[in-house]
């Protein structure tokens, strides 16, 4: 949902380099769906499994290894803007030897880090966020979900470190409008026109 809410408020293009739980339908048609994106406004994933399992179980259930050198970013017009979206969270393995922040590393991209509103999210996003400065990635904010929480807010931003560039709040309706909506009300703009 993130994901289409940043294409659709940035008329950037989406990719998911790595796709698992396509049984469930990809991301991909997610966003498209949801951000009335058109198919030429979306990379096609790298690899693709059908189980809902973390890359590395999915990839081994297929016979594969996922290899980075395989994933290389899209070549794009200069002004075009990327919505890159990763498989599961920054430590979820992709092979027997790297996980989700070595893929952010190679593709040399800055990182926004999607939380939760609720309890466990200040535990849960430091770890995280300690993680993707422990594999010296540039983290741009974090975007949170959920029902408002002021304190919780405030803890990430203080013991992180890092602003909270933009919230999402529980939608009734998921659509290019209502993602829009919030973008507008919800969003520090000018943390995605550095």
């Amino acid at each position: 949902m993130v994901s289409s809410l940043l294409c659709a408020a940035l008329d950037a293009i989406y990719w998911k380099p790595i796709q698992t739980g396509m049984r469930e339908g990809t991301d991909r048609k997610a966003v498209m769906r949801l951000a009335h994106l058109p198919p030429r406004r979306t990379m096609p994933e790298t690899y693709r499994f059908a189980p809902p399992v973390s890359p590395h179980l999915a990839a081994r259930r297929a016979g594969v290894r996922i290899d980075l050198r395989k994933i290389r970013m899209p070549r794009l017009a200069a002004r075009e803007k990327l919505i890159v979206e990763g498989a599961g969270g920054a430590l979820v393995p992709i092979n027997d030897a790297q996980f989700m922040t070595d893929l952010m590393r190679h593709l040399k991209l800055p990182v926004l880090l999607v939380s939760r509103t609720a309890l466990g999210t200040i535990n849960h996003t430091l770890l995280s966020l300690a993680a993707l400065r422990s594999a010296h990635l540039k983290v741009r904010g974090v975007i949170m979900v959920g029902k408002p929480n002021t304190e919780n807010r405030k803890a990430i931003e203080q013991y992180g470190d890092v602003p909270v560039i933009g919230t999402v709040p529980w939608l009734k309706k998921i659509n290019r409008r209502a993602l829009l909506d919030v973008f507008r009300k919800h969003f520090d703009g000018r943390a995605f026109h550095e």
